[in-house]
């Protein structure tokens, strides 16, 4: 057994630097955004198609507020509890001196300018299919809103879920970058399943995970628990939403079903967001949905 102890100790540091290796953080190529301008006023649709004042505002925020992304919200899972960052302009306590290639590695790949792994609360998994000038354009409109001082707030996890380097094993096991929905679509379906797998990232909610967390993308949007442990979130899929294309499409900019409930909980915030996009974007969500594969 000591003559072992050299081999062992040799394959459990080889072991180590494998790991460590493969849980590094992966950003963009370094020129990936380098001949990129954006333009602030199309950043404003990308911005709403996004969400990202839902997550980003401070807690209660109404109206002109909800463009002070001071964070504050929080998003309680079976991992912890997340609380949404300041991302306002503010240099900082927001994210106002970063750039470009900071501010993309940080949404498409869930990496901090600091090289560190980024919460999936934070849903770059989706954002990740993002096109690169929806993010440049994005960060022109966001260096335009309000500043606010206000610190970001930590998480509120324990272990082992507070080693931000077993994230990286995460996304070797669930980031992809390929399309679930695939075929022939048209160009409208196209565009839907764009906003709706990468800008609206509505599969983060509506699809199930699996033990560690990971979407179970064999069931997409067939509707998954309240991570916050209330009710369940629907099934959106043919098998779960028969309403015709129109219904959807009105649904999504009024928030009235066709029995006219009203839309409740996060999903509002989702119609705000689409009542402020030219109509066709929920005309080309709704086209795709029809196009999801019905699952139970």
């Amino acid at each position: 057994m000591p003559r072992l102890l050299p081999s062992i100790a040799l394959f459990a540091a080889l072991g180590a630097a494998a790991a460590w290796w493969l849980t590094a953080p992966q950003p963009l190529a370094a020129n990936a955004t380098a001949e990129l301008t954006g333009d602030a006023v199309k950043g404003e649709a990308v911005f709403h198609a996004a969400g990202c004042a839902s997550c980003h505002m401070a807690p209660g925020a109404t109206g002109a507020a909800q463009l002070v992304l001071t964070g504050g919200q929080t998003f309680a899972t079976a991992f912890g509890t997340f609380l949404a960052p300041n991302i306002s302009p503010d240099p900082n306590a927001g994210i106002g001196g970063w750039s470009l290639e900071q501010f993309a590695n940080a949404v498409m790949r869930g990496v901090s300018p600091e090289g560190q792994h980024y919460y999936p609360a934070f849903p770059y998994a989706a954002y990740g299919k993002m096109e690169l000038q929806d993010l440049a354009d994005l960060k022109a409109f966001m260096d335009g809103l309000p500043a606010d001082a206000t610190p970001s707030q930590p998480h509120q996890l324990g272990f082992p879920f507070n080693i931000r380097r077993s994230l990286g094993g995460w996304k070797l096991l669930f980031l992809n970058q390929d399309w679930v929905v695939q075929g022939d679509l048209t160009a409208e379906e196209t565009r839907g399943r764009y906003l709706a797998e990468a800008l609206a990232h509505c599969g983060e909610c509506h699809t199930p995970r699996n033990a560690l967390g990971g979407l179970e993308t064999s069931r997409w949007l067939a509707g998954a628990p309240n991570p916050g442990g209330q009710g369940t979130i629907p099934n959106i899929t043919p098998a779960g939403l028969d309403w015709v294309e129109a219904d959807i499409a009105s649904y999504l900019i009024t928030g009235f079903t066709p029995e006219f409930d009203s839309v409740g909980g996060h999903m509002a915030h989702v119609v705000e967001n689409f009542a402020r996009l030219p109509e066709s974007e929920a005309a080309a969500v709704a086209a795709y949905l029809k196009k999801v594969p019905a699952s139970n």
